[in-house]
């Protein structure tokens, strides 16, 4: 929209590097000679634009889209796929994933007994809601242990995140990422495990590139491909977030009168109506806080505190005021805190924090009902139409220390008391002053035409008579509370003495008045001369500094938003040096930011300013201190062919610009201006009280201070959504102004001049009063012209599909309807020189005319007049004014552009004698409507149009009759064309005389170009002609015939040019390129040789040892190795497109350089030439160009895989035949969901190529050129013709699950005209992944059926079958294609084997062929090995072997590489279709725009009279290959010993080993238990059989198998082929125990240890650089692993070492060499020998007693019985001593 180009020249700072800025005068006269190559940095956009529209200092932008609110319900899809889990915490558990989105939640099936479960499972999620409630839902993935029907399972860990972060992310997805889970129950636990899922949200119209499946080697690094957006660490703390509620004020009743006056006559109390409480909702929580009963100012004091980690990856908090009621509990308003606007994650970031502040809710209006229409609003749906209260709160982050203990280790929300805070905290109370004047009511709506209005203006609850009720009790600067008095007192003193201010209460609405009656839809108010006044003064805490900046911001980013579309509009319209405005915007950018940065740091003693006050200013001051030398920096750096990528990187500034302006902490609330009709509210408008404020400083003002501003009122809520909310409901012209009462003496200084005060009479003679209302003295009389040119892409308002569009423009009090409108004494008001820069705006609304009822509204825009005064000329520069476009909108969608210019035009004294005369035609009967005058309108030239007619197809009935004989009518600025009839549409749908044309004057400037019509009408009996549909075509350019540039360098047809055939170089960056000298055209090429040394190397020390891969085999590959190899092929590219960053602008640019009207400079000419060989070498489709991976890949022939639709690639195939599709009925709400698809009924084949008249005479002189065709020489016939289409199908990937069980069972559908060919019987069971495998043979006759559908369903055992999706292809345009659709051109052409040539025409028959049609000389083969096509010279191979190997001459190979590279070839060269695989979005009817999965397909052509082609290419799916898996377990060492002796205490273990087949848990295989092992060492030599089947090229097992007794067949699944190994404790009378595990990837595992020593745990965990080996390379491995598991804290521990050997024999191989399991015959193993201690101790009690006791405690017990025996003797001795005693002493 070109209005408001503000920039008065005195604010325009003076450039360096150009000529001052030229004063207003010089403009009007260099404005016109722009063109010529003036400096245009000085001057706006679009030449006069500037002048016209410049909007001086009195009037602010009108805003043109009326939004409806953003409440409004939208499709979403939610997909996630669970991959698998790692390292899952707990011992041998049985984990089953939970998905949960918002509400609703599905669970993955159970795998048993396993820490890293394989589960590849796809949920889908739908909901239809607005986007506000669908972004803060939150995901939640958790895992849970074990749970089945009878118990819920324990919560492993869980991870939590918004959808609103998925929405974020770089198309809309995270893929392959693993999340990290986390126990909400105890903080201070580590990670619990990882959960590797796709992640995807997609809106309607949002379509997904969902990276191509393959292989997952690199995404094992699980650390570098976690699910967290850019920028979060991840490692992440727990934190705490405390919101801290302090009061709120402001509150509306949310109870009825009737009620409360029943209670005060009962209980005698008089209460105020709501009870208050907070409710906090963070991260899928919520807590409250108690609920204050009966009170408009409740106090609260409390804190919610939420436990998570940090940074959260849920963005918004949502704070909702709710009034507590038993019945009807409802959300008085709602408030969102954006945790990204608090915060900031830079080096020099901050937590997020809050407050302590004011914020303030809108919603509803405020008077009480008991089902509100409006109660979205207060749940923060949409845009409140009313203040509803405000709330002081604050929030605080802190990150916990979880290693403290004394922390509580549940997230569970809290509340608790919060410190109050002192209530001078968030700024002193001062009194502000709001000012208004309406200047203009008009439009006014007609339902509301009957009865008076009255406009009311509100700020907070201040000025709000109706329902404002509970007005702030204490509207004083709050001093100590005095009596009522004194209250009063201080009430009525003003900051300037109490006399001058005079009591002075507010006027907040306009005195009512009846409307007038402007035209059939519209009123006005006849203020005339009076215009009525408000004022409303109020009281808020001053936090003005905070809008002040946000104002400054804000200032800056809407001089740059114009600065860019004004380059934008340049760039657009083709206008000379765009990339000088650019540089001036930079300029005025860096300007901007600096200036910033000198006045944002005012008053930074402010005692109220919050913490979030001081850290935003010191980020906001970096940003913009650093986007200031970035601005600088990129000035620098603009060049003619960068202005694109530096416009994009200006486009970020402007994002940064309006993120920082947002102030999340509000002051003063928005200003509401009501229409009252009645007494009843009916329309709104919303002014931000920032764009309102005063300051000294003009970079501070709001944008709308002391303006006149033009508001469009709007519905309410709901009510304004759809066609209603088109409709303006009223157009104000209004003034305002907002700022402390003590700087109010300038508050008139905006208004028009010439004007009387009158005042209230209480406020005679005192000069600060503000009057209620204005009398203007001085009028001035115009007359306005309105030169209605043309329109374009309108709307469709009738059910035809057409429009009977008429124009009506207002101005002022005025309206009239289209074409060239003269307005008659207008009379404006004001001084003149103020109205010439300042005029009012012109509004202008298109209607559909209706033979009934009222005219259909199709959209609006605005205009500003230009005004010649009556003192000046009428003649260029300024006059006549150019014809401009204006955008039109309607709702908030544009709905075409209006080609229009206006002049106000001053009435002198002398009357209309003076205007300049209106050249229209005499006559004047035909009332004030006239056609545009000459000077205005634009130079016209004659042109002629040629249509080339096709044909029709797919046209559906008109009024239920069906369509028989058809007519294209075409018509252009009122000249046409009719094609021939079609007798008979069933038979054959094409015309008959295919050329046509007419001539027509049409603009010289491209741009002006009217649109084209394209009707379809049915001729029925007796001469009737119904309309069946119709498009516009809404620009001619791509159809102007512009005749070839015979000098560039592919149009040379001298001498030789050798096409370089042999594998080029991959062309690494671009700077491979060396210039020689300007003009030369020569490329050398750097070598690159050493760069792919040096990546062998590296490639060869990551994969060491490994044996080199021997040539394939010719018998082994099929087709699928091509396809896998390709697919490899693709991703490689994608990856170096990724890594080079050779973008499409570098082709744009090129493209542009190309298209520029003046010659090239040579040097520029080389250099696109160049570009251009570049891009040859880089085309896709060479397997041996830059793709050629490095990778040592067998050398196998390949194709080309699309990751999208085939026509993407080659733009439509509309190289000469396009498509129109014809459209019927109205065009929908936009918003509604209704899109063009609906509209369509039929769709229109033909071309047309516009020329200026006198052809060039070089176009029909050529040879054999035909005069009926015109410009469409060499175009094919439209016979019907027989063709037989072969449709092979791949596979399909994420369909969107069609069962209950989250699968579905798909089969393949295909329609093409009578056909229909439903391979039902072939349904795979239960994938989402299915690789169908099939071609379909259909014969087809051209044009009858032309459209393929292919289509995927669900087979279901009863009931009918589910579309799932589908897919359409026009293979006509296929078929008649320069580029030749029909049959890829292969790589290599060989005539068996896997690559065989599939056309039936050889590639030489092609060649000729295509050189005859493009009348080019050739091919010439010359001697062997090379061929001359045009000048163009190829070479190739000359030799072929066939099946026996037999080498015979041949010259398809050098044809081919022709074809290949067909477009090199002069004139008529452009790219083959190469041998393709496309990719192709599934859609479903029924949930328009969202994909709901992609199918791998290619289709063939061949026509029936061509010889016929061999049979199908056979794409079955790959059988998998039966294997077997022996695996020897040897030994075990190092065992941890994890019982203890029942005799003894000594530590021992019970070693077995378990192993098992990812998948196949339930053939789980056990060796023998080795008792008793004390040293950790277990002697097993045990053999475990795991027959398998395996699919080698996508390296994954497939198992089928019932997923449960109630399955009606198997289903397929794949899964990785991992091995698992563990070590269990076996226990007689408990559950064993679970020691350590491995698992092997056999495809790549760490190489086994020689020696039990050399085996460590890093060999698992991956931190030491161990060879990977495949079993399947090897066969056959032996060695030792480490077996880990965790420990208490989470961490690895070696558990255990096994001593393994892995031989991997196919299934025939097994069966010659058969083995027995465990230690069976045949080759049966020996038994182990193990130490004598290795036995049961309760089976063997005397064996036991001989080991446990003999062999430890030999020593102990020879001494225990020496002892005894000691002691035995001592005891005899002592027991016969006295004995003996007695003997001796007698002498016995």
């Amino acid at each position: 929209m070109k209005l408001g180009k503000n920039r008065s020249h005195k604010e325009e700072p003076q450039r360096q590097d150009e000529p001052a800025v030229l004063e207003m005068e010089d403009l009007d006269r260099l404005a016109v000679r722009l063109g010529d190559g003036l400096d245009p940095d000085s001057v706006s956009l679009a030449s006069v634009t500037a002048l016209t529209t410049n909007v001086s200092n009195k009037r602010s932008k009108p805003d043109i889209k009326m939004v409806p609110g953003a409440g409004r319900p939208v499709d979403y899809q939610v997909s996630i796929t669970v991959i698998e889990a790692r390292q899952l915490v707990g011992l041998n558990m049985d984990p089953v994933v939970c998905v949960e989105v918002g509400d609703d939640k599905k669970y993955t099936s159970m795998k048993e007994s396993t820490n890293c479960p394989y589960y590849n499972e796809y949920f889908v999620f739908d909901f239809h809601v607005s986007p506000d409630v669908m972004f803060d839902k939150i995901i939640k993935i958790s895992v849970i242990h074990s749970k089945n029907l009878l118990r819920s399972g324990t919560l492993v860990g869980s991870f939590k995140m918004d959808v609103g972060t998925v929405y974020s992310q770089p198309e809309h997805q995270f893929h392959h990422k693993w999340a990290i889970l986390s126990d909400p129950d105890d903080i201070s636990a580590g990670l619990k495990g990882y959960v590797k899922c796709d992640v995807a949200v997609v809106g309607k119209g949002d379509n997904i590139k969902t990276p191509h499946k393959a292989n997952e080697t690199d995404e094992d690094d699980i650390e570098g491909n976690l699910l967290l957006p850019e920028g979060v660490p991840p490692e992440r703390q727990w934190a705490r977030f405390y919101v801290k509620i302090y009061r709120a004020e402001g509150l509306p009743r949310m109870n009825t009168s009737l009620m409360a006056n029943v209670k005060k006559a009962f209980i005698g109390e008089n209460k105020d109506l709501v009870d208050p409480y907070v409710q906090v909702f963070f991260a899928g929580q919520k807590g409250k806080t108690s609920v204050q009963k009966s009170s408009y100012e409740p106090l609260w004091n409390e804190q919610v505190i939420f436990t998570d980690l940090f940074p959260p990856l849920c963005k918004r908090m949502k704070v909702q005021i709710r009034d507590s009621d038993k019945v009807n509990d409802v959300a008085i308003g709602t408030h969102f805190i954006d945790l990204r606007k608090i915060s900031n994650d830079g080096d020099k970031g901050f937590l997020p924090t809050l407050g302590p502040a004011w914020v303030n809710m809108y919603g509803s209006t405020r008077n009480y009902t008991l089902l509100d229409e409006h109660q979205d609003l207060n749940e923060g749906l949409g845009e409140g139409v009313s203040f509803r209260a405000r709330l002081m709160l604050g929030l605080a982050v802190e990150i916990l220390d979880t290693s403290n203990p004394e922390l509580t280790s549940s997230t569970e929300v809290q509340v608790e008391q919060a410190t109050p805070v002192s209530e001078s905290c968030t700024g002193k109370m001062e009194e502000f002053f709001l000012f208004g004047a309406f200047l203009e009511a008009s439009m006014i709506d007609r339902k509301n035409g009957d009865k008076p209005i009255t406009f009311e203006v509100t700020i907070g609850n201040y000025g709000n008579e109706v329902d404002g009720l509970s007005r702030p009790q204490r509207p004083r600067p709050r001093k100590e509370p005095g009596d009522e008095e004194e209250v009063d007192l201080i009430q009525n003193s003003s900051d300037e003495d109490a006399g001058e201010g005079g009591d002075l209460a507010s006027v907040s609405s306009t005195p009512p008045m009846r409307p007038q009656i402007t035209d059939r839809n519209y009123f006005h108010l006849p203020y005339l001369e009076r215009k009525p006044c408000i004022y409303i003064k109020s009281w808020w805490p001053d936090q003005r500094r905070r809008l002040y900046n946000a104002n400054i911001m804000d200032h800056i980013a809407d001089k740059l938003e114009e600065g860019l579309n004004d380059v934008q509009e340049m760039i657009k319209t083709e206008k000379s040096y765009p990339e000088r405005r650019l540089r001036g915007v930079l300029e005025e950018l860096s300007c901007g930011c600096y200036r910033f940065l000198s006045l944002a740091d005012k008053d930074q003693g402010h005692s109220s300013r919050t913490r979030l006050d001081r850290e935003r200013l010191k980020s906001c001051m970096r940003e913009l201190e650093s986007m200031g030398q970035q601005a600088k920096t990129l000035r620098a750096q603009v060049k003619r062919h960068t202005v694109r990528d530096k416009l994009r990187l200006c486009q970020n500034f402007l994002q940064k610009l309006r993120f920082l302006a947002d102030e999340p902490q509000h002051s003063i609330p928005d200003v509401f201006i009501w229409m009252m009709n009645n007494n009843k509210r009916t329309a709104y408008a919303r002014v931000p009280s920032k764009d309102l404020l005063f300051s000294i400083v003009e970079e501070e003002l709001g944008k709308d201070c002391a303006k006149v501003k033009t508001l469009f009122l709007k519905l309410p809520g709901k009510r304004g959504f759809g066609s209603v909310g088109w409709t303006v409901q009223a157009k104000l012209e209004l003034y305002l102004w907002l700022g402390l009462s003590k700087q109010r003496k300038d508050f008139l200084c905006g208004l028009p001049c010439g004007f009387e005060e009158v005042k209230a009479a209480q406020g005679l003679g005192l000069h600060a009063f503000p009057p209620i209302s204005l009398v203007y003295t001085k009028k001035q009389a115009f007359q306005l012209r309105a030169h209605m040119y043309q329109a374009r892409s309108l709307f469709a308002a009738d059910s035809s599909g057409l429009s009977d569009p008429f124009a009506r423009v207002f101005f002022i009090n005025q309206s009239q309807c289209t074409e060239m409108l003269v307005f008659d004494n207008l009379e404006l008001y004001g001084e003149a020189h103020e109205l010439r820069d300042d005029p009012p705006i012109i509004v202008i609304e298109i209607y559909d005319q209706d033979t009934m009822g009222k005219a259909d509204f199709m959209g609006r825009t605005f205009a500003k007049p230009l005004v010649k005064m009556a003192d000046e000329a009428y003649c260029p520069p300024r006059f006549p004014p150019q014809l401009e476009y204006y955008q039109i909108y309607r709702g908030n969608a544009t709905a075409g552009d209006l080609l229009a210019a206006f002049e106000l035009l001053q009435i002198g004294p002398a009357g209309k004698a003076d205007l300049p005369p209106i050249n229209g035609p005499g006559d004047m009967d035909r009332g004030p409507i006239m056609p545009v005058p000459v000077g205005i309108r634009p130079v016209l030239s004659k042109y002629r149009i040629e249509v080339l007619f096709w044909g029709l197809r797919d046209l559906k009935r008109v009024n239920l009759a069906q369509v028989d004989r058809p007519r294209v009518d075409i018509e252009c600025a009122g000249k046409g064309v009719q094609s021939s009839l079609i007798h008979n549409y069933k038979k054959n749908p094409n015309f008959n005389t295919l050329v046509k044309w007419f001539e027509v004057d049409l603009p010289e400037n491209e741009l002006l170009h009217p649109p084209l019509n394209i009707r379809v009408v049915d001729c029925r009996a007796f001469g009737r002609y119904t309309l069946v549909g119709s498009h516009a075509v809404s620009s001619l350019r791509r159809f102007i015939y512009r005749p070839p540039d015979r000098s560039a360098p592919n149009w040379n047809t001298t001498g030789e040019v050798v096409v370089n055939m042999e594998p080029e170089v991959p062309v690494r960056k671009l700077e491979t390129m060396v210039k020689l000298d300007a003009t030369s055209d020569a490329v050398i090429k750097v070598d690159v040789a050493d760069e792919e040394k040096e990546k062998k190397k590296k490639k060869k020390k990551g994969s060491s040892e490994e044996p080199e891969e021997e040539e394939p085999d010719e018998s082994m590959l099929d087709w699928w190795s091509k396809y896998f190899a390709s697919i490899d092929t693709m991703k490689e590219q994608l990856r170096q497109q990724e890594a080079s960053g050779i973008d499409l602008e570098e082709k744009e640019e090129v493209e542009n350089t190309e298209g520029l009207k003046g010659p090239m400079k040579g040097k520029e000419k080389a250099k696109a030439a160049k570009e251009e060989k570049k891009k040859r070498t880089q085309s896709p489709g060479t397997g041996q160009g830059p793709e050629a991976p490095e990778k040592k890949k067998p050398k196998i022939d390949e194709l080309k895989v699309y990751p999208k639709e085939l026509e993407s690639e080659f733009d439509n195939f509309e190289d000469w035949l396009h498509t129109f599709n014809l459209l019927r009925g109205k065009t929908g709400d936009d918003e509604d969901g209704s899109t063009e698809e609906e509209r369509i009924v039929g769709r229109f084949k033909g071309s047309l190529c516009v020329y200026k008249v006198p052809l060039p005479e070089d176009v029909s002189r050529e040879a054999g050129y035909d005069p009926t065709y015109g410009m469409f020489q060499g175009i094919p016939s439209n016979d019907p013709i027989n063709v037989l289409v072969r449709v092979y199908v791949v596979r399909a990937t994420d369909l969107h699950p069609a069962d209950i069980n989250g699968k579905a069972d798909p089969y393949i559908a295909i329609r093409l005209g009578k056909t229909d060919i439903r391979d039902k019987e072939n349904y795979i069971s239960k994938q989402l992944n299915p690789v169908f495998g099939k071609s379909f043979d259909i014969e087809a006759s051209f044009p009858m059926e032309s459209m393929l559908t292919v289509a995927v369903y669900d087979w279901d055992l009863v009931g009918t079958d589910d579309l799932i999706g589908e897919t359409k292809i026009d293979l006509e345009n296929r078929f008649y294609s320069k580029h030749r659709a029909t049959c890829g051109i292969a790589q290599t052409y060989s005539i068996h084997g896997y690559n065989i040539w599939r056309d039936p025409m050889k590639p030489s028959q092609i060649l000729t062929r295509l050189c005859k049609e493009g009348k080019v000389d050739g091919p010439h083969f010359g001697p062997p090995g090379r061929v001359k096509v045009s000048n163009r010279v190829f070479t190739g191979p000359s030799e072929i072997e066939d099946e026996n190997g037999q080498r015979k001459p041949t010259e398809e190979h050098v044809a081919l590489s022709a074809l290949r590279h067909w477009e090199d070839i002069p004139r008529v060269g452009c790219r083959l279709v190469p041998e393709h695989v496309e990719t192709r979005p599934l859609l479903n009817p029924d949930k328009p725009g969202i994909e709901q999965g992609r199918l791998e397909l290619w289709v063939d052509m061949f026509p029936m009279d061509m010889p016929a082609p061999g049979t199908p290419l056979d794409i079955s799916p790959r059988k998998p290959k039966k294997y077997e898996l022996r695996v020897i377990v040897w030994n075990t060492d190092e065992v941890v010993l994890e019982d203890d002796d029942f005799f003894t205490g000594e530590k021992s273990s019970d070693i077995f080993v378990r192993g098992w087949l990812k998948g196949q848990q339930e053939d789980k295989q056990d060796t023998d238990v080795h008792y008793h092992s004390l040293t950790g060492e277990g002697n097993f030599n045990w053999r475990y059989l795991f027959p398998f089947d395996y699919l080698a090229a996508e390296e994954r097992i497939v198992i089928s198998k019932k997923e449960s007794m109630f399955s009606w067949d198997e289903t397929e699944y794949k899964i990785p082929a991992r091995l698992t190994l563990q070590i269990w404790d076996a226990d007689h009378f408990s559950a064993d125990d679970f020691l350590g595990a491995i698992e092997l990837d056999l495809n790549r595992f760490p190489r086994g240890a020689k020696t039990a020593k050399q085996c460590t745990m890093e060999m698992a965990t991956g931190e030491l650089d161990v060879p990977l080996v495949s079993i399947f390379k090897q066969k056959r491995v032996k060695g030792w692993w480490p077996l880990l598991a965790r420990n208490e804290n989470d961490e690895f521990e070696l558990t255990g070492k096994v001593e393994a050997e892995l031989h991997l024999l196919t299934a025939e191989e097994a069966e010659k060499n058969p083995v027995g399991l465990a230690r069976n015959e045949p080759d049966p193993l020996e038994k182990p020998n193990r130490p004598d201690t290795a036995f049961v101790w309760f089976l063997n009690p005397l064996k036991s007693i001989k080991y446990l006791i003999c062999t430890r405690y030999k020593w102990l017990i020879i001494k225990i019985v020496l002892a005894l025996l000691g002691l035995l003797m001592l005891a005899l001795f002592l027991y016969s001593l006295p004995g003996y005693m007695v003997k001796k002493l007698l002498g016995a």
